[in-house]
């Protein structure tokens, strides 16, 4: 029989943990936390009798992969996400919205459309999007998305209305030390991945009822064994480890910290490296509009100007969402300061921008490590770490940046490797 020990239910690992119980796979799972999810769950605390997110996740049409894992646990994406064609407009109306055609004519239709953008800053774009079709969307290794800009010379505004908004959603990594070759795949995948793939996709519930609950009950009917609130040990790891057996395998589905502090004596070749990635934060401030008068925000999600003072990128009306009338969400992407700080700083800004003078603060909820700080030739680790012992997750080698999708990705791809592998055995 072939066995897989899970350490850790986010993404990546209930993937894993779906993936292999298809491949004909005995599934353990553990997780530290009672809840499942990682950095993606619900929190305990309640809005309008739902619970809020540990931060405000947006996924888009090109995340494939994610969309049929949902569907394979048996739920309905189009029931359950926010179908948004791309819209990164301005509260003053300024910026960029794709209708929803086919493409190319929606990214032609909605650069002719763009709100206070003038013909040069449409032509800048135009002519920057076909270079980067005909290169094959590549560059050099060693650019930064700033000069991906440059030297696509693309205008100012864009840059500051589209492509910086689009990097620190994407990445998480500002402009000037973001990876321009992964912004580019991501760009390719969401352009030219077919009907839908640039559509912005907006949870209409909690995060825990959007996929850990689900998977958690999918497994558990498929005879999984799930084990939530129960923490590895390093020495636990070793005894679970068997290094010369296709069909028994461990894989480190947690963060890149806790799979290097567990792997340390086992494999510090491996270790070491993982525990020095360098990670970047994402703060999201709760605010509720008190106004009984307030209807909601134009449309479910918007884009703000922002700046060193004014650090939100994105705010999201939950009211319209998720049913919590009065709760809007704002997003700092590469967030630098402290809880405090950024607080006031959103608050003021929102305020500011919507022209809101009844908010008042719910919570703000920072992810210190939320992602990977995407930067150019970054090293990450392969998946393989000692004979019988994997990692996945979407800090782990692989063509996407730390996203949702790319959690998924992982987690499936190891499952491939592993499954392979025992089929040679068999076979052999």
């Amino acid at each position: 029989m072939k066995q897989l020990t899970i350490v850790g239910a986010g993404w990546a690992g209930l993937a894993a943990a779906v993936a292999a119980t298809q491949a004909g796979w005995q599934v353990t799972l553990f997780e530290a936390a009672p809840l499942a999810g990682g950095r993606a769950r619900s929190l305990q605390q309640n809005f309008a009798d739902k619970p809020l997110d540990n931060g405000q996740h947006v996924l888009i049409g090109a995340y494939r992969d994610t969309l049929a894992l949902m569907r394979t646990v048996g739920l309905n994406p189009e029931a359950l996400l926010q179908r948004l064609p791309l819209d990164l407009r301005f509260p003053d109306g300024q910026g960029l919205s794709l209708p929803d055609w086919p493409l190319p004519f929606n990214l032609l239709a909605g650069v002719a459309r763009a709100n206070g953008w003038s013909l040069k800053d449409k032509a800048s774009l135009i002519q920057a999007s076909w270079h980067w079709q005909r290169t094959g969307f590549t560059c050099d290794d060693t650019w930064t998305v700033a000069q991906l800009c440059e030297d696509a010379r693309l205008s100012p505004r864009v840059m500051q209305q589209l492509i910086e908004p689009l990097c620190l959603s994407a990445l998480n990594t500002p402009l000037h030390q973001a990876s321009a070759t992964v912004f580019l795949r991501v760009l390719q995948d969401a352009l030219l991945g077919g009907s839908g793939s640039s559509d912005l996709l907006v949870p209409r519930i909690d995060l825990g009822a959007l996929l850990p609950d689900a998977c958690l009950q999918w497994l558990s009917t498929q005879g999984a064994d799930i084990r939530l609130g129960q923490r590895i040990t390093a020495g636990a790891l070793e005894t679970l480890t068997h290094a010369n057996s296709p069909t028994q395998a461990t894989l480190l589905a947690c963060p890149p910290w806790e799979a290097a502090r567990l792997s340390a004596d086992l494999a510090p070749k491996w270790a070491y490296p993982c525990a020095e990635l360098q990670h970047t934060a994402i703060a999201t401030v709760y605010l509720r509009c008190t106004d009984d008068g307030f209807a909601g925000l134009p449309s479910p999600m918007m884009a703000l100007y922002s700046d060193a003072q004014a650090p939100a990128q994105f705010v999201f009306d939950r009211g319209a969402l998720t049913a919590q009338p009065g709760l809007l969400a704002a997003v700092v992407s590469a967030c630098s300061a402290e809880r405090d700080e950024v607080t006031e700083q959103v608050y003021d800004q929102v305020c500011e921008q919507l022209e809101l003078s009844n908010l008042e603060v719910v919570q703000t909820v920072v992810e210190k490590r939320a992602t990977l700080a995407c930067t150019p030739l970054l090293n990450r680790p392969k998946p393989l770490i000692a004979p019988g012992l994997w990692a996945c997750g979407d800090y782990v080698c692989g063509p996407y940046p730390s996203t949702l999708e790319g959690a998924v990705r992982s987690g499936q791809q190891v499952v491939t490797q592993l499954s392979q592998m025992a089929d040679r055995q068999r076979l052999g």
